[in-house]
């Protein structure tokens, strides 16, 4: 406002929220919070679960800040939104550490490859069958492949006997996920641990 006699402006802030309760900012990533919630009504429901009826969203912004506790709209396509009244502040740092607990716990399966020749004699073979054992045993898959030479390209056959042998060799462990396959002068199988492809069946 402006004092005609002094030239001065008068500038007045509205309070951005009741002295009572909490004010400060939470990242919300998605939700809907305290006066962020503008709907005519809303269905309140207590931070322990309890259905408190249907009742403006003024209302019930009025009983989170009697509570002291943060109302936040958990199911805003129902008719009406839902909401409940929470600590959010608290929420979000238990859903973090919870998402950072099963980061933590989960195994990232990672294709492992073991390359032969057609002509790979028992030692090198041997050599190469406890390395896929050993990444089978960690949980990771595994692609066996045979590359086949200039003349070697006529006796195909040799290859996929030398495939189905290796992945016989690793039976007990692993599960053969496919017959062998020609790719140009590259023939695959891909193993895939035992353990693995039980757990995702039962």
């Amino acid at each position: 406002m402006c004092d005609a006699g002094t030239g001065t402006v008068a500038v007045f802030f509205t309070p951005l929220c009741n002295v009572k309760r909490r004010c400060f900012r939470i990242s919300k990533q998605g939700h809907q919070i305290n006066e962020e919630i503008r709907d005519k009504e809303v269905r309140l429901v207590s931070d322990t679960g309890e259905q408190l009826g249907i009742m403006s969203a003024r209302e019930a912004l009025e009983r989170a800040i009697e509570q002291n506790l943060d109302l936040v709209k958990i199911s805003p396509t129902a008719n009406p939104p839902v909401c409940k009244l929470m600590d959010y502040g608290k929420y979000k740092f238990e859903q973090t550490k919870r998402e950072k607990e099963a980061r933590k716990n989960q195994h990232v399966v990672e294709i492992k490859e073991v390359r032969m020749s057609p002509s790979i004699d028992v030692n090198d073979f041997n050599v190469k069958l406890r390395n896929a054992q050993k990444f089978l045993a960690e949980g990771n898959r595994v692609k066996v492949t045979v590359r086949f030479r200039g003349r070697e390209m006529a006796h195909t056959d040799i290859g996929k006997d030398l495939l189905l042998k290796f992945a016989e060799q690793c039976s007990e462990v692993a599960a053969l996920d496919k017959d062998p396959k020609l790719d140009g002068r590259h023939m695959s199988i891909f193993l895939s641990p035992k353990v693995a492809k039980e757990g995702k069946k039962s």
